[in-house]
């Protein structure tokens, strides 16, 4: 039995890191739930409380990164504040479309909110853009706070 729940915490984890970079799948949550069953399996003898709880943090963070990071790009040049809060609302929506929505969701939300504040095409679409830029960014604070989990799960395994 504790063979397969190692296993499955293992399986969770890689699952997860791949999650980070392709938005089909939750990502740091799948990997906190790994790294969960993995201090379970040992029945939490070097695994406990307080490195669950600095994973958590660490996964709550990523998930803000998620829904942050396209408004912090727009807002990045210059956008209205229709368009930071489009990239947020299109962030939030996106998640119940799948990878288009979780792509385009933001996008649109920031050309549409830019449009709304009355600015021309090609500035929505440049507000659009560095939305884009945002999401890039929040992958790669993704893919280093994954990596950080890493080494806290690590760090905790071998205190």
């Amino acid at each position: 039995m504790t063979l397969l729940l190692w296993l499955l915490a293992a399986a969770m984890v890689a699952i997860g890191l791949a999650g980070v970079i392709f938005p089909l799948l939750p990502g740091l949550p799948l990997m906190f739930a790994g790294f969960w069953v993995a201090a379970w399996a040992d029945g939490y003898q070097h695994v406990g409380t307080a490195t669950l709880a600095i994973l958590g943090v660490l996964t709550v963070l990523g998930i803000v990164c998620d829904f942050v990071a396209s408004a912090l790009g727009a807002q990045r040049v210059g956008a209205s504040r229709r368009a930071i809060v489009g990239a947020l609302l299109g962030s939030v929506v996106g998640v119940f479309f799948g990878l288009p929505g979780l792509v385009l969701g933001p996008f649109a939300g920031a050309v549409i909110g830019e449009l709304g504040a009355r600015s021309s095409a090609g500035r929505a679409a440049e507000v659009g853009f560095a939305t884009w830029i945002g999401l890039l960014f929040g992958t790669l604070a993704k893919l280093a706070l994954s990596i950080a989990m890493i080494g806290v799960f690590a760090f905790g395994w071998l205190v």
